[in-house]
Formats: structure tokens, C-alpha cells, sequence
């Protein structure tokens, strides 16, 4: 499966995540990071509550994050009234959703790995509680 595909995948797979659940829907943004705009790769969102989300997946390895990147999140997130994160599906202990704003703080030359996702992220039933 190319790099490509995979993450289409993994980005149909949160937005299912988010269908199934009582209260959140969920849609994949066309043509992210493909045109002049900042765009994410989910917009996510329940009443009164709305998710601008970049999707990684990782098999192995470190994932470490440009602040152009991050910073058009921001943007776009800025712009459509959303909460910005970075959401990365990390084989054998699932998704983590890390806010960008804590991304950038920690510097783009931090990595992100299954060690450290606890420490820094938020699991997806931790995302979707009531606030």
C-alpha cells in the first residue's frame, strides 16, 4: 500500500471513529495540502465544539513536524473557528491527538513516537469527552 494510500486510510478511519459516536460528525477536507490555502485533513465537530485536524500514521520510527506545517493548521484552524490538532495513528496503540500549539512549543525537532504519545497526547475518548 503506498504512503498515500495509507494515509487516506487512516484518515476514512477517524472519520468513521467520530461517526460512530452519539454526538460528533466528521468529513475529510479535498485536496488538503495539495492547494495555495492551508487546509487540514478532518474537520471534526459536535455542537458548540469543532476540530481542525492534520492526520499522520506512523508504522515505526519518529514523526517530527515542520512549523510551516503546524502554522497552516493554525491558520486554517484560526480562520474556521476551530480547535487546531495533529492526530497520529500509531501502529499497535492507535490514535493520539496532540494539540498544535503544545507541538510547537516542544519545537519542530521534537519526535513523536508510541513512547512518548501518553506523555504528550490525548487518546481519541479523551478527545470526544464532554467539556
Amino acid at each position: 500500500m503506498s504512503t498515500k494510500s495509507k494515509g487516506s486510510s487512516a484518515e476514512r478511519e477517524i472519520i468513521h471513529r467520530f461517526w460512530k459516536t452519539e454526538k460528533w460528525a466528521a468529513v475529510r477536507v479535498a485536496g488538503s495540502g495539495s492547494m495555495k490555502y492551508p487546509a487540514v485533513d478532518v474537520v471534526a465537530g459536535k455542537q458548540g465544539r469543532k476540530l481542525a485536524i492534520e492526520c499522520k500514521n506512523v508504522s515505526t520510527g519518529n514523526l517530527f513536524f515542520s512549523k510551516e506545517d503546524l502554522q497552516q493548521v493554525m491558520d486554517f484552524a484560526n480562520k474556521f473557528g476551530a480547535e487546531p490538532w495533529v492526530a497520529i495513528k500509531f501502529d499497535r496503540i492507535g490514535w493520539y491527538f496532540f494539540a498544535v500549539n503544545v507541538v510547537m512549543e516542544l519545537g519542530t525537532g521534537k519526535s513523536f513516537n508510541p513512547d512518548n504519545a501518553t506523555t504528550y497526547g490525548v487518546s481519541f475518548e479523551e478527545i470526544i469527552k464532554e467539556r
